[in-house]
């Protein structure tokens, strides 16, 4: 693996040259080593390529690792294949409503339509951007059915709210915990509870298997969603090719396909090993960018509320426009000018041409995430990131900062 160098070239100490990287630095790195292709490669020479005993396995370790009721999770194709899981799981469907925050990857309102039910999209907290509990309780009707709550960027999303929010009205609630391996809302992590919680192992993600997912959650949910997850049959292909095994089946329920391969288990088993050295280096990358930008008016960085601990699966900074003379994007394109990465999470659904058509949201109707998407960009972080890295991407967001002071 190799680090890309700083610019070395001398400076003037009267007129120094604005910073510049020679080579460009992505905002988000896969981290992958010998052991992760060492373990790909011996299942390719198995017997068992698709779901097997690795998947049984990692099932096994990653549920352990979250304190999973059980001590078991169910690996997918994905988070998204989890959302649309969980839902199907407490049997929502259509002329039901489920409340989701518009700040959020598509997938997680997707699922609802799929299902044939309503996404009622809310709006969400000015300091963490996680879905605001007192928009959830107002958008709460007779025809709601679940809460799908995002721990957005890897904080916790508030819990306590919701899940009290969820008993007044006997609601289901879904955790979209894409970001959130590891997060700890007060000390409880999260997939530890019973209510199910769907986490992503995209590259992007804290640790990945490609493309892949897990769901946790009580024992007999997660039972409900494994049989949903490979076309509602009552064996998967370990319980009836593998010795002991049967042919016989039943299709019990109209289910899906959304089953993960032993080849993605392969790569995350050494990816889970490795994840508490790779959240350390995440907190002191996090650490640094905050200490940094604490006293620059102009950038307003992410909080974590006290007694809670991010993933820091992404470090989103907002701009305070009132002190620039640039905008969100034009500030994007002279990073990337600069050679240092970036990206937006997210535009908000309620923006989107789908959502805003089909159920008749305007830009101005959540205030709060559309002010956020406005001001948005998440800076580089991965455990890949040398110190040099950081290093130049401080200096150069400084930089700019000066650049274009109002």
């Amino acid at each position: 693996m190799t680090t890309p160098t700083r610019d070395r070239r001398p400076l003037d100490a009267h007129a120094r040259e604005p910073r510049r990287r020679d080579a460009f630095l992505p905002f988000s790195q896969p981290t992958i080593g010998q052991e992760e292709i060492d373990e790909v490669v011996d299942t390719l020479r198995s017997d068992w390529i698709t779901t097997g005993p690795k998947t049984k396995a990692f099932e096994g370790q990653f549920g352990a690792f979250v304190g999973a009721p059980g001590e078991t999770s169910l690996m997918l194709s994905s988070c998204t294949a989890g959302l649309l899981l969980s839902l199907a799981a407490h049997g929502v469907g259509p002329g039901d409503e489920v409340i989701v925050p518009s700040l959020t990857f598509a997938a997680t309102a997707n699922v609802a339509v799929h299902l044939g039910a309503t996404p009622v999209l809310v709006d969400i907290e000015p300091d963490t951007m996680c879905i605001d509990p007192e928009r959830a309780a107002a958008a709460v009707t007779e025809r709601t059915k679940a809460i799908m709550p995002v721990h957005y960027a890897g904080h916790p999303a508030d819990l306590d709210a919701i899940d009290a929010l969820a008993e007044r009205h006997g609601l289901h609630v879904v955790e979209d915990a894409a970001h959130a391996v590891p997060t700890f809302h007060r000390d409880t992590m999260i997939g530890s509870r019973a209510t199910l919680a769907s986490f992503s192992f995209y590259p992007t993600k804290n640790l990945t298997t490609a493309e892949g997912g897990a769901l946790t959650g009580a024992p007999e949910l997660l039972e409900r969603a494994r049989v949903l997850a490979l076309h509602g049959m009552s064996r998967d292909a370990w319980k009836r090719f593998g010795k002991g095994g049967s042919w016989e089946y039943d299709v019990v329920a109209p289910g899906f396909k959304t089953n993960m391969t032993d080849i993605q288990s392969a790569l995350g088993m050494h990816q889970l090993r490795k994840l508490p050295d790779f959240h350390a280096r995440r907190r002191e990358i996090a650490r640094r960018y905050t200490e940094a930008f604490a006293d620059v008016p102009a950038l307003e960085a992410p909080t974590e509320r006290e007694g809670m601990r991010s993933a820091w699966h992404i470090y989103v900074l907002r701009l305070r426009l009132e002190h620039l003379r640039i905008d969100r994007n034009a500030f994007i394109e002279a990073l990337k000018e600069r050679n240092v990465g970036t990206s937006v999470h997210y535009k908000p659904l309620h923006m989107m041409s789908y959502y805003a058509e089909r159920f008749g949201y305007g830009r101005d109707d959540l205030p709060v995430s559309a002010d956020a998407f406005s001001r948005m960009l998440s800076i580089p972080l991965s455990p890949r990131l040398s110190d040099a890295d950081v290093d130049d991407v401080i200096t150069i967001v400084r930089e700019l900062v000066d650049e274009h002071q109002a």
